[in-house]
């Protein structure tokens, strides 16, 4: 005879039905993600990249200054050149001539610019370094315009300066004045020379007194007193009356005052001054 036993339980409900070519989408805790893997990797490899990049640097100025080293050698020889006309091609040279033998890297070339630059006729220095040993120094002087006040020179620039031999600058014209007015001088003197030349008179000089009366002086001798005010008026004042009355006795004139609103005052040389070329 069997006996029947009942056991109650849980029911187990059935796995639900999958649609066909349905994936599962339910994590997979063993399977190897390889992107997540880089993504937890990355920190570490931007560390080691930067330590590599940290040492590179460190290593490239040790890396060139042993270079530098290797190839350093010592300044044989400092070619100076330029139209040299108040400076002297010996006198640069055995200024230069200092820094022969120290060392073609490490000199400092703004030092052999510099102590060019300080002399009086040196307007502007370059230097540059001509391997393997050598040095080349291009200079270029100052170009004088005019003698200035006593014992100065006016370069064309408005730049003042006092050479010991300020005679080899040759025949040039004499201005003076205020330091302070020097560019005021040079712009009045170069417009009465263009004037003046377009007359065929020649320009010899021009004087700014410390008050302002500005005075004139002709290639011939002769001065012009032309004051403070409306000094352009009474230049061309002056012209008009030279050309039209005194040309023809310019020998005879030794200073002409302009100052007159009319027309100019003239005095006159001495009779024995005019006469002596006769006797």
């Amino acid at each position: 005879m069997l006996d029947r036993v009942l056991v109650r339980g849980r029911a187990i409900p059935p796995e639900p039905p999958r649609r066909r070519g349905a994936t599962s989408l339910e994590p997979d805790g063993e399977r190897f993600n390889p992107f997540r893997a880089l993504w937890e990797a990355l920190p570490w490899m931007q560390v080691g990249l930067g330590a590599v990049v940290v040492t590179l640097a460190a290593l490239v100025p040790w890396g060139a200054g042993e270079v530098l080293n290797t190839m350093d050698r010592q300044i044989m020889a400092i070619d100076v050149r330029g139209e040299l006309v108040g400076e002297s091609q010996t006198d640069l040279e055995r200024q230069v001539s200092k820094w022969v033998g120290r060392s073609f890297f490490a000199t400092d070339l703004a030092d052999v610019k510099t102590a060019l630059e300080q002399r009086p006729w040196i307007a502007s220095a370059a230097v540059r370094r001509i391997w393997p040993d050598r040095l080349l120094v291009e200079v270029r002087e100052k170009k004088p315009l005019a003698f200035w006040n006593h014992g100065q020179l006016v370069s064309r620039s408005g730049q003042l300066f006092a050479p010991p031999n300020r005679d080899v600058a040759g025949r040039l014209p004499h201005l003076a004045g205020p330091d302070d007015r020097v560019r005021d001088v040079i712009d009045m003197a170069r417009g009465m020379a263009e004037v003046l030349a377009q007359r065929e008179l020649g320009f010899a000089g021009l004087t700014l007194e410390p008050r302002g009366a500005w005075t004139l002086t002709l290639a011939n001798g002769i001065e012009v007193s032309l004051g403070r005010d409306q000094v352009e008026q009474r230049f061309e004042r002056f012209i008009t009356v030279y050309q039209e009355r005194l040309a023809t006795r310019a020998g005879e004139v030794q200073r002409i005052d302009a100052r007159y609103s009319n027309g100019v005052a003239v005095q006159w040389k001495p009779l024995d001054e005019t006469s002596g070329n006769k006797s």
